[in-house]
C-alpha cells in the first residue's frame, strides 16, 4: 500500500503541544505518524454520520482524523483527552 501523507490542522497541533506529559506527546506522535502507514489501524472507530472521520485512542487521548483516500491524505482536526473528545465539523467547513 502507498503511504499517506499527513496533515495537521494549526489547532490540533497546538493541542498536541498543551499535553502535560512529555510522554504521552511522544506516544500520540507516534501514533498519529502510524496513520501515514495505515490510516485504518486495529481499534480504529468510524465516526457516525460522517463520510470520511475516524477516531484513534492513545491512552487518555482521542485522535479525531479524515482520510482522503483519492488522494492518499490523513488530516488530523483534533486531539483531545477522552472525557472531552467530541466530534468537530467536518474539516471543509473548518477551511482545511
Amino acid at each position: 500500500m502507498a503511504g499517506y501523507s499527513l496533515r495537521i490542522k494549526k489547532s490540533a497541533a497546538k493541542e498536541l503541544e498543551a499535553i502535560p506529559g512529555k510522554k504521552d506527546r511522544q506516544r500520540l506522535v507516534r501514533k498519529i505518524n502510524g496513520l501515514a502507514d495505515e490510516p485504518r489501524p486495529p481499534g480504529v472507530e468510524k465516526l457516525s454520520g460522517t463520510k470520511d472521520r475516524y477516531r484513534i485512542r492513545q491512552g487518555n487521548y482521542r485522535v479525531l482524523y479524515e482520510i482522503e483516500d483519492d488522494q492518499l491524505i490523513v488530516f488530523v482536526v483534533k486531539i483531545a483527552d477522552a472525557k472531552v473528545a467530541t466530534d468537530v465539523p467536518n474539516a471543509d467547513d473548518e477551511g482545511i
